[in-house]
């Protein structure tokens, strides 16, 4: 017996292949019907007026017979005629008494496309549109002239005074290149970087020259030339953007966020620097559709603007090898991969010593709990990698589906033995983290004018410690994991040449467990938090190329389900050419986030990774909401180009467990804010093949905590002043770049010693932050060559040496008792030595 899915599935089958039948049965239908049927079948598009065939009924054709047999068949048994125009588009007309018409169809002329709703002016003022093939047709006048335009294209005058209208007019329509004459440099700091009308930095990997130290166009080193980001321990897992901390800021690979974002614990990006296509990176005035950070947005896609060839990529520098490889399955679909993977598994390069040794200072790992004086014999092995696959299929021609996949994996396992007070004993470690992420996403051109988007992705991140000490054979797990789901739609409208309007909106759902277990004594805590938000973004865009003025104005209203609350943030782009020389740019923004990384303890998942994931609860832990503004000047002429960068920033709802206190206020809980006044200078000349740049920034950068002793004093990412130094040169495959750079020492705190007792010491601090480190100063140089075999194989060679000149740049300071000495401790954290990297790349 059927199912009754099964029944309705046979019933709708039997109603749906009637009507094709019954082509072939010869029965009389109506001609609608007839016409609907050939154009499936055919591909074509019948242009007709509905009184022509109204009550028409014929006997249809067969299937079997071609295009043309079937257009003879119906001339003959209707009063109709059939003109055929390449086999796509058919005009019906009536055989008798036909008033002379001129008929024509409108094409794009870079993709041969349809132009629909194309206006065409009459003399008589009289306007007519294109239908959706384009098409459009008139009366036949006496020298009849009219006007062809479109939003986007060059506006045709046609005369058709001796015009053939037997058949229609192909006419093809130019595009109108109309660009806003920004102050927008063909490279800022380097090849492959340009600064959009927007306010973002935009880097473009596979153009990508150069930069001192790197021979690679690792996303999150290169951003660190721009003025205003910093790494104050040299790690790109602790990226500050004007004074935030790293986890303010917003990653995402192609629609999903990350919350890993870096190898080998901060030194390396986890993104393949051969595999993305466009990495736009906002400090201020991002767009509404970017939530979840009160500080930058750093957004990388590596789906390709436009076709490209197969190609095949390997490369090995010092730390790691990887592949890449793109596929095009058809016309309409291809496939892309990549994978990286640490070589440390088959040797010790003298850069990865130089990593290790800078990243497991003044860990668990070399001895952070006791005095330096035990001589612990250690076994370590590490690795790590990241894969990544892209899946496109456009289908149709407005419809198309993208499937990203990535994975990112640190595996750390550390066996350490040591006699203390000649008793043996043994440490037996792991350290795992790891992030994987999908993206699905479709996207549909509906017409010329608007566009929809929808995006569904998922991101789980994973960091996990399982660490035995050498205190009476206890063991800790350390778990912190985050599940962050989402939905995006968004809507692109193109209302005239100069305006245009987005909306949309974003459900985010996100949740976060963090489990302690120790045994000797047993103790076991797992905390899980979930939060749901929803987000509707409208957004309105003004670009006059006349008057040189671009608008993007947007809102973005956010409620958050668990607490009720709503909230608006409005964001602000405004750009003015004063000249063709002189370009003056207003950005704003009102941000918020749900989630922040906090330290429980410094000596947390080994003192390698001590930050942990956490959401928000709008009590103790409040949703940090942040607000900028940034008024900017840019000159550019005769290849030079000045910018300087004025900006003032606050964000309220951060926690002391979320700054990495090591001083009075590391195991204080309170809630305050930070607030930032700053100005970043950047000046840059070209001559010929020779770039160079030097750029500053100032920032005066507080915390104000006001349920604290001392309310007010220095933030802890606070860099003073920072002054940048670049010279580059590059000249048909070979180039080279030499820079350095230097700024004023963080803040830290010292001890109060007047008030300690020495005999029994207890650490007594000043007021926090009340001195400084001393300055931080380094000198890189890198260079690349490249060249190709007559066979089309590309090789590519590379050098880099960071600190040259060996400078022992102290990143960080803080004070501890000793158990063995019962006296007070400085540990100091040091920069990387000089390090030196080689690569080796081969492009098929």
């Amino acid at each position: 017996m059927l199912l009754p899915k099964q029944f309705h599935f046979l019933f709708l089958f039997f109603f749906l292949v009637l009507p094709l039948s019954a082509q072939d049965k010869g029965k009389v239908m109506p001609f609608k019907k007839i016409l609907v049927a050939i154009e499936k079948q055919h591909q074509v598009s019948f242009n007709y007026t509905e009184d022509i065939i109204a009550g028409l009924q014929c006997n249809p054709p067969k299937r079997s017979l071609s295009l043309a047999q079937k257009l003879q068949f119906l001339s003959q048994k209707t009063q109709l005629s059939f003109e055929n125009i390449g086999n796509r588009f058919i005009n019906i007309y009536k055989k008798e008494n036909r008033t002379p018409l001129i008929c024509g169809y409108v094409f794009g002329a870079t993709d041969h496309k349809p132009i629909e709703n194309a206006n065409i002016s009459l003399p008589d003022h009289t306007q007519i549109a294109t239908d959706f093939n384009g098409y459009f047709e008139l009366e036949q006048g006496p020298a009849t002239l009219f006007l062809i335009s479109h939003v986007g294209f060059i506006t045709q005058r046609i005369t058709t005074d001796h015009l053939d209208t037997a058949n229609c007019l192909q006419i093809v329509m130019a595009p109108e290149i109309t660009q806003l004459e920004e102050i927008k440099a063909s490279a800022v700091l380097a090849s492959g970087i340009s600064k959009n009308t927007d306010g973002a930095f935009e880097i473009k990997p596979k153009k990508f020259g150069i930069l001192p130290g790197l021979i690679e166009p690792d996303a999150l080193q290169t951003m660190q030339q721009i003025p205003g980001v910093n790494s104050l321990d040299e790690s790109v897992s602790s990226i500050n953007v004007r004074g935030g901390t790293h986890d303010q800021n917003l990653f995402l690979w192609n629609g999903i966020r990350m919350f890993q974002t870096g190898h080998f614990f901060g030194l390396i990006s986890v993104f393949n620097p051969n595999l993305a296509h466009t990495i736009s990176i906002y400090k201020n005035g991002s767009s509404a559709f970017y939530g979840e950070s009160v500080s930058s947005v750093v957004a990388i896609s590596s789906t390709p603007e436009t076709a490209e060839k197969n190609s095949f990529s390997a490369g090995i520098n010092m730390i790691n090898a990887d592949v890449y490889a793109k596929y095009n399955l058809s016309k309409k679909s291809f496939i892309e991969i990549s994978a990286r993977k640490s070589i440390t598994d088959f040797v010790e390069t003298p850069t990865y010593k130089e990593y290790f040794n800078k990243v497991f200072q003044n860990t668990t790992i070399t001895d952070f709990a006791q005095n330096q004086n035990v001589d612990y014999q250690s076994d370590k092995k590490f690795g790590f990698y990241d894969a990544t696959l892209k899946y496109v299929q456009k289908i149709g021609t407005k419809d198309q589906i993208v499937l990203d996949l990535i994975t990112i994996k640190d595996n750390l396992e550390v066996f350490q033995s040591a006699t203390v007070y000649d008793i043996n004993r043994s440490e037996n470690n792991v350290l795992r983290q790891q992030n994987y992420g999908g993206n699905l996403s479709w996207k549909r051109n509906w017409n010329a004018f608007n566009t929809t988007k929808i995006n569904i992705y998922n991101s789980a991140y994973e960091l996990l410690g399982n660490q035995k000490t050498t205190n009476a054979n206890q063991v800790v797990l350390q778990e912190n994991t985050v599940n962050n789901n989402g939905l995006t739609i968004e809507n692109n409208h193109t209302l005239t040449a100069k305006w245009s309007f987005n909306n949309g909106y974003q459900f985010n759902e996100m949740g976060i467990t963090n489990l302690e277990q120790v045994t000797n004594p047993d103790f076991y805590r797992r905390v899980k938090d979930v939060l749901r938000t929803h987000a509707l973004i409208l957004e309105g865009k003004y670009n006059d190329t006349l008057s040189r003025i671009y608008l993007k104005a947007g809102v973005r209203m956010n409620y958050i389900e668990k607490f009720k609350k709503y909230s608006v943030e409005p964001r602000l782009q405004l750009g003015y050419g004063i000249s063709k020389s002189v370009n003056v740019e207003l950005l704003g923004e009102l941000k918020s986030q749900n989630s922040q990384q906090i330290i429980d303890l410094q000596k947390d998942y080994f003192g390698i990774e001590k930050r942990r994931w956490i959401i928000s609860n709008n009590t103790n832990i409040p949703i940090q909401r942040s607000k900028q503004l940034s008024l900017n000047v840019f000159y550019k002429e005769n290849d030079w180009l000045l910018g300087m960068e004025n900006f003032y920033k606050k964000v309220n709802g951060i926690t002391t467990s979320s700054q990495g206190f090591q001083n009075q206020l590391e195991f204080v809980r309170t809630t305050g804010d930070y607030e930032v006044l700053g100005t970043e200078i950047l000046i840059q000349k070209k001559i010929n093949h020779f770039l160079t740049w030097l750029s500053y920034t100032y920032n005066k950068n507080n915390y104000h905590f006001p349920d604290y002793e001392y309310p007010s004093f220095p933030n802890n990412f606070e860099l003073t002043h920072t002054l940048s130094w670049a010279a580059i040169y590059e000249k048909n495959n070979f180039k080279i770049a030499l820079g350095t750079k230097w700024s004023s020492g963080r803040p830290k705190t010292s001890p109060d010693v007047s008030q300690i007792d020495l005999s029994d010491p207890v650490l007594i601090y000043n007021k926090p932050n009340n001195t400084n480190l001393h300055i931080f100063s380094q000198v890189n140089i890198s260079s690349t060559y490249k060249w190709e075999t007559d066979n089309g194989i590309q090789y590519k060679v590379g050098l880099s040496i960071l600190n040259i000149l060996n400078r022992k740049n102290e990143i960080s300071e803080y004070y501890r008792i000793s158990s063995l000495t019962n006296s007070i401790e400085e540990v100091e954290t040091f920069a990387l030595q000089r390090t030196p990297n080689v690569s080796f790349r081969i492009s098929l």
